[in-house]
Protein backbone atom coordinates (compact mmCIF):
# COMPACT_ATOMS: atom_id res chain seq x y z
CA UNK A 1 0.00 0.00 0.00
CA UNK A 2 1.20 3.57 -0.99
CA UNK A 3 0.85 6.50 0.97
CA UNK A 4 -0.18 9.09 -1.03
CA UNK A 5 -0.60 11.81 1.44
CA UNK A 6 1.42 15.03 1.31
CA UNK A 7 4.86 15.17 3.71
CA UNK A 8 4.34 17.46 6.41
CA UNK A 9 6.20 19.74 8.05
CA UNK A 10 8.42 19.37 10.86
CA UNK A 11 6.83 20.85 13.62
CA UNK A 12 3.31 20.44 12.12
CA UNK A 13 0.92 18.17 13.67
CA UNK A 14 -1.86 16.02 12.14
CA UNK A 15 -3.97 18.48 11.57
CA UNK A 16 -1.75 21.02 9.87
CA UNK A 17 -1.37 23.26 13.74
CA UNK A 18 1.72 23.85 14.97
CA UNK A 19 2.31 21.57 18.08
CA UNK A 20 1.98 22.62 21.74
CA UNK A 21 5.99 24.17 22.53
CA UNK A 22 7.74 25.11 25.59
CA UNK A 23 10.78 27.11 25.07
CA UNK A 24 13.20 28.41 27.86
CA UNK A 25 14.25 31.61 27.07
CA UNK A 26 16.41 32.38 30.00
CA UNK A 27 16.90 32.16 33.44
CA UNK A 28 18.21 34.91 36.12
CA UNK A 29 18.05 35.42 39.87
CA UNK A 30 15.83 38.21 40.77
CA UNK A 31 16.70 37.90 44.27
CA UNK A 32 19.50 36.74 46.64
CA UNK A 33 20.40 37.19 49.93
CA UNK A 34 22.24 35.59 52.78
CA UNK A 35 22.34 36.35 56.35
CA UNK A 36 24.51 35.19 59.02
CA UNK A 37 23.44 36.92 62.18
CA UNK A 38 25.22 35.19 65.05
CA UNK A 39 28.92 34.06 63.60
CA UNK A 40 28.05 31.30 65.98
CA UNK A 41 30.24 28.05 64.72
CA UNK A 42 28.00 24.97 64.47
CA UNK A 43 28.00 23.05 67.44
CA UNK A 44 24.79 20.20 66.35
CA UNK A 45 22.97 19.39 63.46
CA UNK A 46 21.13 22.34 62.86
CA UNK A 47 17.41 22.22 62.53
CA UNK A 48 16.28 23.55 58.60
CA UNK A 49 13.10 25.20 58.16
CA UNK A 50 12.50 25.09 54.00
CA UNK A 51 10.08 26.97 52.21
CA UNK A 52 9.21 26.62 48.89
CA UNK A 53 6.96 28.75 46.75
CA UNK A 54 6.15 28.84 42.70
CA UNK A 55 4.59 31.86 40.75
CA UNK A 56 3.63 32.30 37.65
CA UNK A 57 2.89 35.56 35.66
CA UNK A 58 2.48 36.72 31.87
CA UNK A 59 5.12 38.75 30.58
CA UNK A 60 4.77 42.17 29.42
CA UNK A 61 6.16 41.22 25.78
CA UNK A 62 2.90 38.69 25.43
CA UNK A 63 3.66 36.32 22.78
CA UNK A 64 3.07 33.25 25.25
CA UNK A 65 5.77 34.55 27.24
CA UNK A 66 5.57 33.32 30.79
CA UNK A 67 7.88 34.78 34.21
CA UNK A 68 7.72 31.87 36.51
CA UNK A 69 9.29 32.56 39.61
CA UNK A 70 10.90 29.48 42.04
CA UNK A 71 11.01 31.34 45.57
CA UNK A 72 13.50 28.81 47.75
CA UNK A 73 13.72 29.95 51.34
CA UNK A 74 16.04 28.04 54.44
CA UNK A 75 16.68 29.39 57.72
CA UNK A 76 19.63 27.11 59.90
CA UNK A 77 18.57 26.84 64.09
CA UNK A 78 20.92 25.35 66.29
CA UNK A 79 20.41 25.11 69.89
CA UNK A 80 17.96 28.11 69.68
CA UNK A 81 20.53 30.57 67.78
CA UNK A 82 20.24 31.64 64.05
CA UNK A 83 22.83 30.20 61.90
CA UNK A 84 21.74 31.90 59.13
CA UNK A 85 18.66 32.52 56.53
CA UNK A 86 19.27 32.63 52.78
CA UNK A 87 16.45 33.54 50.53
CA UNK A 88 16.65 32.86 46.86
CA UNK A 89 14.08 34.06 44.64
CA UNK A 90 15.06 32.30 40.64
CA UNK A 91 13.20 33.12 37.67
CA UNK A 92 12.92 32.04 34.25
CA UNK A 93 10.96 33.05 30.86
CA UNK A 94 9.27 30.65 29.00
CA UNK A 95 7.42 30.69 25.62
CA UNK A 96 4.62 28.73 25.28
CA UNK A 97 2.80 27.80 22.23
CA UNK A 98 -0.12 26.37 21.78
CA UNK A 99 -0.88 24.96 24.65
CA UNK A 100 -4.79 23.88 25.86
CA UNK A 101 -6.03 26.72 28.77
CA UNK A 102 -6.35 23.42 30.48
CA UNK A 103 -3.01 22.91 30.56
CA UNK A 104 -1.33 26.02 30.89
CA UNK A 105 -1.35 25.97 34.45
CA UNK A 106 -0.37 23.27 35.72
CA UNK A 107 2.50 23.53 33.32
CA UNK A 108 3.81 27.01 34.70
CA UNK A 109 3.75 25.82 37.96
CA UNK A 110 4.85 22.30 38.03
CA UNK A 111 7.00 21.52 34.69
CA UNK A 112 8.58 25.09 34.16
CA UNK A 113 9.83 25.12 38.24
CA UNK A 114 10.72 21.31 37.25
CA UNK A 115 13.05 22.85 34.99
CA UNK A 116 14.58 25.42 37.25
CA UNK A 117 15.28 23.97 40.35
CA UNK A 118 18.29 22.34 39.94
CA UNK A 119 19.67 25.53 38.85
CA UNK A 120 18.13 26.94 42.38
CA UNK A 121 19.43 23.97 44.20
CA UNK A 122 22.98 24.51 43.03
CA UNK A 123 22.58 28.31 43.94
CA UNK A 124 21.69 27.62 47.76
CA UNK A 125 23.86 25.18 47.93
CA UNK A 126 26.93 27.21 46.88
CA UNK A 127 25.68 30.05 49.00
CA UNK A 128 25.70 28.52 52.50
CA UNK A 129 29.09 26.98 51.64
CA UNK A 130 30.32 30.60 50.57
CA UNK A 131 28.72 31.58 53.79
CA UNK A 132 30.74 29.09 56.08
CA UNK A 133 28.68 26.23 56.23
CA UNK A 134 28.09 23.12 54.87
CA UNK A 135 26.09 23.11 51.23
CA UNK A 136 22.83 23.04 51.65
CA UNK A 137 21.52 20.51 49.43
CA UNK A 138 17.76 20.97 48.73
CA UNK A 139 16.48 17.49 48.38
CA UNK A 140 14.26 17.28 44.88
CA UNK A 141 10.82 18.68 44.74
CA UNK A 142 7.66 17.24 44.11
CA UNK A 143 6.03 20.02 42.52
CA UNK A 144 2.97 18.51 41.82
CA UNK A 145 2.32 17.87 45.08
CA UNK A 146 2.77 21.57 45.51
CA UNK A 147 0.71 22.53 42.91
CA UNK A 148 -1.95 20.14 44.45
CA UNK A 149 -1.68 22.06 47.66
CA UNK A 150 -1.29 25.94 46.46
CA UNK A 151 -4.89 24.31 44.83
CA UNK A 152 -6.30 23.22 47.92
CA UNK A 153 -5.49 26.19 49.62
CA UNK A 154 -7.04 28.77 47.15
CA UNK A 155 -9.63 26.19 46.96
CA UNK A 156 -10.27 27.18 51.00
CA UNK A 157 -9.67 30.73 50.47
CA UNK A 158 -12.59 30.83 47.85
CA UNK A 159 -15.07 29.17 50.22
CA UNK A 160 -14.06 30.78 53.38
CA UNK A 161 -14.80 33.97 51.47
CA UNK A 162 -17.49 33.04 49.32
CA UNK A 163 -16.64 32.98 46.09
CA UNK A 164 -16.53 30.03 43.55
CA UNK A 165 -13.79 27.72 44.21
CA UNK A 166 -11.20 27.51 41.33
CA UNK A 167 -11.21 24.40 38.84
CA UNK A 168 -8.14 22.20 39.52
CA UNK A 169 -7.08 20.87 35.57
CA UNK A 170 -4.64 18.40 36.66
Amino acid sequence: MTDTSAPQAPNEGQNGATPAGLRVLGQYVKDLSFENPGHTPVQSQPNIDLGIDVGATPHADGNGIYEVSLKLSAKAVSDGTVLFITELDYAGLFQLQNVPQAQLEPLLLIECPRLLFPFARRIVAEITREGGFPPLLIDPVDFVQLYQQQYRRAQEAAAASGQTPPVQDA
